[in-house]
């Protein structure tokens, strides 16, 4: 997978990135996003398949990005197929840190060492391009404005978004209540993205995942609104595309 196009997981952390207050938004709920998104990409790739709630390897092959090929492995390693909250919610939290330094590796973010309350030390992140994640907001601003059908990607990357707890992030107050209502809606136009955009607010919510949902199969489930908590995060910084 070369890297002129980036990932989904990369465009949700790149969309977290607050420039207010210097944190990441939604930093707990942000992890089972980011692996939620690694599965809606792999399936992109061609080496995953929804088979109703659970997730199948189709193709071992690696991608060229080390934290999906991680994950595919992981997948792998599973054997039979996996349901898709199982596999959020499992322990492998931690990768919006990993997806931070992947980002600098990348050069998506450039890194800034800081101390809180001058004497512990902590690292800001400040986006590297202004334009790119302007790019990453206007695919979600012309799908919610315009009500054409978007994109696969795009689509997915509205699903997350909201089931982490992004809509108050990218469109707050009031003023933003009729926008983030559309962000939920957009969840209809990807199934894969759908199912696991459920998946991560069935773990949020802490719903029993050892059976499937009702009715699960494969296709997006109707739009709901999910309940998602808000919590304090790693320190970071940047200007992200325009609110």
């Amino acid at each position: 997978m070369g890297k002129s196009r980036r990932t989904i997981p990369e465009e949700l952390l790149l969309l977290a990135l607050d420039p207010a207050t210097g944190t990441t938004a939604q930093p707990q709920t942000l992890d089972l996003g980011l692996a939620g998104a690694q599965l809606v990409e792999l399936s992109l790739a061609g080496r995953i398949v929804p088979d109703g709630d659970r997730i199948a390897v189709i193709l071992a092959r690696p991608t060229g990005d080390p934290t999906l090929d991680h994950a595919l492995e992981l997948l792998r390693r599973r054997g039979s197929p996996v349901r898709a909250a199982h596999w959020i919610g499992g322990p492998r939290l931690g990768l919006r840190q990993t997806y931070l330094a992947h980002l600098e590796r990348c050069g998506m973010v450039a890194a800034v060492p800081g101390q809180v309350c001058g004497v512990l030390p902590t690292t800001r992140y400040q986006a590297s391009d202004d334009c790119t994640n302007a790019a990453i907001k206007q695919r979600l601003d012309t799908a919610i404005r315009t009500g054409v059908p978007p994109d696969p990607r795009t689509a997915a990357l509205a699903a997350l978004a909201h089931a982490v707890g992004l809509g108050k992030h990218l469109y707050p107050g009031n003023e933003g209540r009729s926008s983030r209502s559309r962000l939920r809606d957009l969840i209809r136009y990807d199934p894969l993205g759908g199912m696991v955009a459920h998946a991560v607010m069935d773990v949020q919510n802490g719903l029993p995942v050892q059976q499937s949902r009702p009715g699960a199969t494969g296709r997006a489930p109707a739009a709901r609104n999910g309940s998602v908590g808000s919590h304090g995060g790693s320190v970071v910084a940047g200007r992200v595309g325009a609110r």
